[in-house]
This record gives structure tokens, sequence and C-alpha cells, in this order.
């Protein structure tokens, strides 16, 4: 959905994933340090957003994704995990529930197949889970806001310890962005998101793709949990303590003029451009005091102290998943 804060100055459009909201605003290095601040917000409205209501809402949740939410208490917000059979990442669900509503958001574009997901899983259970993304949009204000919404001004909002993210109704988008300005774009997000080394959907994951390899363990899978799809696979990395690739921060060279872009092969640097692949860029961004940085999937056998390198661009790891 075509955000209307793409009318704001200096918009500049996102594409792929993101498409539908500002990649920046004019200036990305200034909007990075207005987040890294605490000020500003960033427009998220392409995110799909789902609810479940209904007696049974958490009980039922709790046995279809990898997180402990039984006795979820109200306002506290978590976040969980859609296993296949095999127990590869299908759908990443970031939620909250107030009371009497689970709110929920989710990558852009999977809200569809998730619904679908869950529509069939709902037996003799009284919950009514439902696509809301046409009615409500998500706004992200950064850890340290001072940001005082007003009574009735959200939905719902997800506190975290990178920030708020708040659920308002779709049409108060305007009325959000003149109150609580100035808008950031994504790209400033994304690279915040890389330095803290956060996974995301679609992006750190493919079709092969386990919580263990990307440090999900413990943030979006509880260990101590009974039955949901995918347990099996979840229970036997734990035990073997083998998962076959982890996720890396990369550090890269600042001399190079374009960045490694996603599916950059990686390689040791002492085997150069021709050496065998050891893995691949899944995001790479621009940061406003580290420089061009990424984050990567590599063989889980890589050394720790490897110099590797992202096609041609010297990188220095970061564990970020231990071996």
């Amino acid at each position: 959905m075509k955000s209307p804060l793409l009318s704001l100055p200096g918009a500049v459009p996102a594409e792929g994933p993101d498409e539908g909201v500002a990649a920046h605003y004019g200036d990305l290095f200034r909007e990075q340090r207005a987040l890294a601040d605490g000020t500003g917000f960033v427009d998220l409205s392409h995110r799909g957003v789902l609810t479940v209501t209904g007696d049974d809402r958490l009980s039922w949740l709790h046995l279809l994704i990898t997180q402990h939410v039984s006795e979820l208490p109200a306002g506290r917000a978590t976040e969980a995990l859609v296993l296949t059979a095999n127990g590869h990442i299908e759908h990443a669900l970031y939620l909250v529930d107030d009371g009497t509503t689970t709110w929920v958001h989710v990558e852009p574009g999977t809200q569809g197949a998730l619904l679908a997901y869950l529509e069939s899983m709902k037996f003799f259970y009284r919950v009514e889970a439902a696509d809301r993304t046409e009615e409500f949009a998500l706004v992200h204000l950064p850890a340290g806001s001072i940001v005082s919404l007003a009574e009735g001004e959200a939905a719902a909002v997800r506190e975290t310890p990178y920030g708020r993210d708040v659920f308002l109704e779709r049409g108060r988008l305007e009325e959000f962005a003149a109150a609580h300005g100035p808008a950031v774009g994504v790209l400033a997000h994304e690279a915040l998101r890389v330095e803290a080394h956060r996974p995301r959907l679609g992006f750190e994951t493919d079709h092969r793709t386990i919580p263990h390899e990307l440090g999900w363990i413990g943030t979006a899978v509880h260990l101590q949990k009974g039955c949901y799809r995918g347990q099996e696979t979840v229970a036997r990395v734990q035990n073997l303590g083998k998962p076959p690739r982890r996720l890396v921060f990369l550090h890269l060279d600042g001399s190079e003029v374009h960045l490694p872009g996603p599916g950059t092969p990686v390689r040791l640097a002492a085997d150069g451009p021709d050496g065998r692949k050891l893995g691949f860029v899944t995001t790479s961004a621009r940061h406003h005091e580290l420089g061009p940085i990424a984050l990567a999937l590599v063989k889980r056998n890589v050394p720790v102290d490897a110099e590797l390198i992202a096609e041609s661009t010297a990188a220095a790891q970061e564990v970020v998943v231990e071996p």
C-alpha cells in the first residue's frame, strides 16, 4: 500500500520489499542520527497488520507459534515464528496483546499467507483472525523517544528495547506525522537494524533457514514450551549444537564505492575472489558512524577470526551466532 507520507518534502520511494514507503527524505545520515538520538519516527505502514480476538486467542496461538504466549500479560511485546514441518522459518510475527485483542505486524505481503494458515488451524477454538492492513498502519518510534501519545491516538503499542511499534488508524498517518515528525526513511531504520544484528524475514532467511542460524533462539523461540510445528528440528539442533550456518556481522572496507548487495558471495580473503563460496551477504547498509556494514550467513565451521571478502570487498567479521 502506498503511504500518503510519500508526499512529504524530499521523500524518495523505497524499492523492493519496502516499496510503498520512503527510503529516505533527502539526508540518510541525518535521519540515522535522529533515530539514534531518539527523535523522529519511521513510516512502516507497508507492513501487514493482523488481529486475533476471542477468549481462546492466546492459548490457540501458543500451539501454533514458537513463543510462549498462553499467559502473555497485556501490554508485553514479544516476537515469534511459524515454522514448516521441517523446522524452516516461514513467518515472523511481532505481537502484543491489549487484554482483548492480539495485535500482530508482519513483513509486507506475507499477511495473506499467514492468515490462511491461521484460519486452517481454528478448529473448535473461540478465535477470530483478521487481516487489518487496510484499516491500520504501523509507525516506529525509536528508543529514547520522548513522544507522548494522546489517549486514543494509538490502537495498540509494542514497547521493545529498540523503541515503540505503534498501530494506528491508517487515515491518521498524516496527522501523526504533523504531530510527531520528522519522518525518517526505512534505509535509516535498516542501518540501525543491521548494527543491532537483528535478522529480518526474507532478508536473512531463505527457504532452508532455521532459527538457530540467526540467533532467534531466546527472542522468538521458547525452548521450554510444548508442541508446535517444526519443534523436533529446534530440539534436535539445540541438543546437538550444530546449525549448518551462522549469522555474522561484517565491517566492510570503506574505500569501496558500491555496497555488496544481497546474495553477494562471501569467501576467505586468503583465497581471493575465485575461492570457495562460504556464504552470502543478506543485508548491507551505510551507517552514520560505522561506515559500510552488512549481515551475512556463512557456514558454521568458518573460523571466527578469518578475514573475509564479499566479492572483492574486504570484510572483517564479528560473531553474532557462535559456531
